[in-house]
């Protein structure tokens, strides 16, 4: 029996047919699941997205054997879409000291009011939030656009829809926001000694891509590089200022 799965769902409040319906599989397939049959992964994760929970919590055993590949490597997400919703929150709920973005645009953070909301907690707390999206205007995010085969215009205006979104953060002491003009290979997203970093592929949008997720453990470690490497955006970047 998989206790840890019927519970989520009795706190969630969902039915074994809601999950069948939300994956679009028999109704007899998730009382397997509940029974002990282990779902694939890609229903392991729309499973942990619909209830709004990590896997680990409803697999525990079985996320540490695929996952947990060292003390670094925590988990390795084959796409940005298949991470969680819990894990980002878990993610900057966690932080005591700083949080660090590096992105283009972070439209699908700056949708989710509940997560802004607690990054300005997070700020008004007194931890230092940086954010760092692409300039609209830069070469590099045109090209962006073009690699996913969106339109040279499209990520710009995604950039602008999340700046709009992303205001009342960047309006609260401790926060700051600045716009770069590099060319990302990966988007970082850290909390103190935890990392998400989604790589960028090539002709795929960033939400198809993989994401790792590390914990700094050592100075000349994997997450370092990925730390050094947000701080060399951020000296180059410029403050933003509102459009009037």
């Amino acid at each position: 029996m998989n206790d840890n799965l019927r519970h989520a769902l009795i706190n969630a409040r969902l039915q074994p047919v809601d999950v069948a319906a939300h994956l679009a599989v028999d109704p007899k397939t998730v009382h397997r699941w509940l029974k002990g049959r282990i779902p694939y992964p890609r229903h392991r994760w729309a499973i942990a997205g619909l209830l709004e929970v990590e896997e680990s919590e409803l697999w525990p055993d079985l996320t540490h054997q695929q996952h947990a590949l060292s003390d670094e490597v925590q988990a390795i997400y084959p796409h940005r879409w298949a991470v969680p919703r819990a894990t980002w929150r878990h993610l900057f709920q966690s932080a005591t000291h700083e949080i660090d973005i590096l992105t283009y645009s972070g439209l699908f953070l700056a949708e989710d009011t509940g997560l802004i909301r607690l990054l300005i907690s997070k700020a008004e707390a007194g931890v230092r939030v940086r954010l760092l999206l692409g300039d609209p205007k830069a070469p590099a995010v045109a090209a962006r656009g073009v690699d996913e085969e969106i339109g040279p215009d499209v990520m710009a205006t995604r950039i602008r829809s999340a700046l709009a979104l992303f205001q009342p953060l960047a309006s609260t002491e401790n926060a700051e926001l600045r716009l770069h003009q590099t060319v990302l290979y990966n988007s970082i997203y850290r909390s103190d000694a935890e990392l998400l970093v989604n790589s960028h592929a090539y002709g795929t949008p960033a939400a198809q891509a993989p994401v790792i997720r590390l914990r700094a453990i050592e100075q000349e470690a994997a997450a370092s590089t990925y730390m050094s490497s947000f701080q060399r955006v951020w000296a180059s970047a410029m403050p933003y200022k509102a459009e009037r």
